[in-house]
């Protein structure tokens, strides 16, 4: 399997989980702001941090379902800031599953190009190194919203964000060929 096939494989397992869950709760995180979703994913890669730390865990989900709500996480934080708080917070079902799969083939995009320019170099980090990352972009959201959303020369929120979205494919897909702990 390739990169780009291990990725659809990767982000439909989270899409599917998103897909239920919104019909199970219909879209009511659109009452979070960005910082509540920053704070979501943060508490998802706190907990793997934990796991990796302390090389135990007591709450049965997996690290590989904590990536995954972090990617779908980060993926509701995007529509948060796509859509304005005047659409509404109940979003019908097709409504978000296509503003979730055109968000996907964005940042598949960012990570093919990054990845010609990068070699795939993920695929020799470690897991530690993706939480780190995540976490760091984390503290960079949190900066620019100290900041009234603006930056003088970095990029914004929406980037970080695709950027947290493909840490988490890279871990997903590393966990499913057994390199890293799942």
């Amino acid at each position: 399997m390739n990169t780009i096939e291990q990725y659809s494989k990767a982000v439909q397992e989270c899409m599917d989980v998103f897909k239920k869950k919104t019909i199970d709760y219909g879209t009511s995180w659109r009452v979070y702001r960005t910082i509540s979703i920053v704070d979501q994913i943060y508490i998802k890669a706190k907990r793997i941090r934990t796991i990796q730390e302390k090389q135990q865990q007591k709450i049965g989900d997996t690290i590989a379902s904590e990536f995954k709500g972090i990617l779908n996480y980060g993926i509701m934080g995007l529509i948060q800031l796509e859509l304005p708080a005047s659409e509404g917070e109940e979003l019908s079902v097709e409504q978000v599953m296509n503003q979730y799969e055109q968000i996907v083939t964005n940042a598949k995009a960012l990570m093919l190009d990054k990845n010609h320019d990068y070699g795939e170099a993920w695929r020799e980090m470690s897991q530690e190194s993706f939480v780190d990352l995540i976490l760091a972009k984390l503290q960079r959201i949190r900066q620019i919203l100290l900041n009234d959303g603006k930056t003088l020369i970095s990029e914004g929120i929406d980037a970080n964000y695709y950027d947290i979205i493909n840490y988490a494919v890279f871990a997903l897909i590393l966990i499913d060929e057994g390199q890293h702990k799942g």
